[in-house]
């Protein structure tokens, strides 16, 4: 499945990097929680890596909607963009909150209709 396949759908993450938490070359830390979504194969031969929106304390896993893709121009690693069912982001939101590590690369925000 593609990235943009999940949109809409009902994923787990588990996190690798809990909020908070050190990137393990690049040095900055982690203002959200971030990780992945098990037994998925994205564009770059990874797990398919998920932005987990709204929550506001380190978690281990996370059970939410695929509300958004960060479909990245200039690599094949897309992002999927979660969070709870009552929640939402506006693309301003969601490229602020992901700068930290999106800034390094052209993406479009892609959102479930």
């Amino acid at each position: 499945m593609n990235a943009v396949d999940y949109l809409g759908k009902t994923v787990t993450v588990v996190m690798d990097r809990p909020m908070g938490s050190l990137h393990p070359k690049h040095g900055f830390v982690y203002p959200l929680n971030y990780g992945y979504i098990p037994n998925t194969v994205s564009g770059d031969g990874e797990e398919l890596d998920a932005y987990v929106l709204g929550e506001f304390k380190p978690l281990e896993s996370f059970e939410g909607v695929v509300k958004a893709i960060i479909h990245r121009t200039n690599d094949d690693d897309d992002k999927l963009v979660v969070m709870a069912h009552d929640k939402s982001y506006s693309q301003q939101q969601i490229r602020a909150l992901t700068e930290f590590q999106e800034r390094f690369f052209e993406s479009e925000i892609v959102f479930a209709k």
